[in-house]
């Protein structure tokens, strides 16, 4: 083999990030702080299922940490742009380990209800949405120009080993000890992302601590009017998180019947799905485009969709989740690779707060919307209507494609527009 043909191999290759010391640190931290989260979102939605048995209540778990977005993610992808991203990481990492020590503390005293556990929720998903636009704007710190892609999937893959393992744990822990300890393990890892970040060193600047916060937002909203690829990407987010909230809104409902520790294995395996399907991407985009990849795996996601309503049996069910998890992995991991590419530096995370804003916005609305489909029509159907949903979504396509790039080939001078 030659030296040029290594090289490339080695490009490829899904693990080479990992060769980086900095992004190595950051992704166990990460992990390990995912697990938690899986565990706190399995709690949250058994518990939800102990306290009531309404498909709409139990769907408002997912809406209520999704909800958030509508109120911060836009001032938090300024503030990333305009303070010191890793203090701002520091603060919403503490702010989530308080909610969901909170939240574990309540439980355990037995005084939880249904409107306590959601606004907890919520408060979780607010630091959740002020993390995000910093958190995946520091990818190109961490990590060199030539493994973005597979550092962004790595991410991904990370965030699915965790849905893999968390909530597997999370339902033996449930089963053993209830959802007030995995709240309170929850608010533990957070600590393992707060102590790489306090030990990282960082050297890169952003954004101007002189501009203000509300001139920072106008320029990013300008940025994404007068840039196609931006908009593009957020048109089809909207269309695809709307209709695949379904799935994971319900998927509580549909598992109840196996009891905490079925519906972890459930989970877990939709998130090994997820981690196959991101160990096969990289050498899929080398051979597909964007589009064609997303395209294949929304059909593949709307059939587990639909299938994962009307079958009643747990081997059968963990199969059609495993393929879910490779679909919705799949289309994720285009769309995120497309948002952190498609804007250079400086304007960066409030592009990405607005692709968390259509992303997590469309995720709550979903959640809602067919939560009471189910209350009134029953979940397969509600599960029916989700996959048509995703086929349509697709029509999109013809308007808006998918072009991943780096951010260095997007010029904001190109827009017209003038910076500050």
């Amino acid at each position: 083999m030659s030296v040029r043909a290594a090289e490339r191999a080695q490009s490829l290759s899904p693990w080479a990030p990992f060769r980086e010391p900095l992004f190595r640190s950051i992704w166990i931290a990460a992990v390990i702080s995912y697990v938690g989260t899986w565990m706190q979102n399995l709690g949250s939605a058994w518990l939800m299922t102990s306290l009531t048995r309404s498909p709409l209540m139990i769907s408002l778990v997912q809406a209520a940490s999704s909800l958030p977005v509508f109120l911060v993610a836009l001032p938090a992808g300024a503030l990333a742009d305009l303070v010191d991203r890793r203090r701002l990481l520091l603060v919403a990492q503490s702010w989530m380990a308080v909610a969901a020590a909170a939240l574990g503390v309540i439980t355990i005293l037995g005084v939880v209800t249904p409107w306590t556990l959601l606004l907890l929720t919520f408060l979780l998903g607010l630091g959740a949405v002020m993390n995000d636009p910093a958190w995946q704007a520091i990818t190109p710190e961490i990590v060199s120009p030539a493994q973005h892609a597979s550092g962004v999937a790595l991410n991904s893959a990370g965030f699915n080993v965790a849905r893999a393992v968390g909530p597997a744990l999370g339902g033996a822990v449930i089963a053993a000890a209830g959802s007030g300890v995995a709240f309170l393990i929850n608010a533990a890892s957070f600590f393992a992302v707060i102590f790489v970040l306090y030990q990282w060193k960082r050297t890169a600047a952003n954004g101007s601590g002189n501009e203000r916060l509300l001139n920072a937002l106008k320029v990013g909203v300008r940025y994404v009017k007068h840039t196609p690829a931006v908009r593009s990407v957020l048109v089809r987010t909207l269309a695809f998180s709307i209709a695949a909230s379904a799935l994971l809104a319900l998927l509580p409902v549909i598992a109840r019947p196996f009891g905490s520790i079925g519906f972890g294995l459930l989970l877990g395996c939709f998130g090994f799905g997820a981690l196959a399907g991101a160990a096969v991407l990289p050498r899929l985009r080398s051979q597909m485009s964007v589009d064609a990849v997303v395209a294949v795996a929304t059909v593949v996601f709307a059939l587990a969709t639909v299938a994962a309503g009307r079958v009643h049996s747990f081997g059968p069910l963990a199969g059609v989740l495993f393929l879910g998890g490779v679909g919705w992995i799949a289309i994720l991991a285009c769309l995120n690779v497309t948002a952190q590419t498609m804007s250079p530096s400086w304007v960066l995370a409030r592009s990405l707060s607005m692709y968390v804003l259509v992303l997590q916005g469309g995720l709550a609305g979903g959640s809602a919307f067919f939560g009471a489909l189910a209350d009134s029509q029953g979940v397969p159907n509600a599960l029916l209507y989700s996959a048509l949903g995703l086929i349509a979504g697709l029509v999109s396509m013809r308007w808006h494609r998918l072009r991943a790039r780096e951010a260095d080939l997007v010029r904001y001078a190109d827009t017209g527009i003038t910076h500050g």
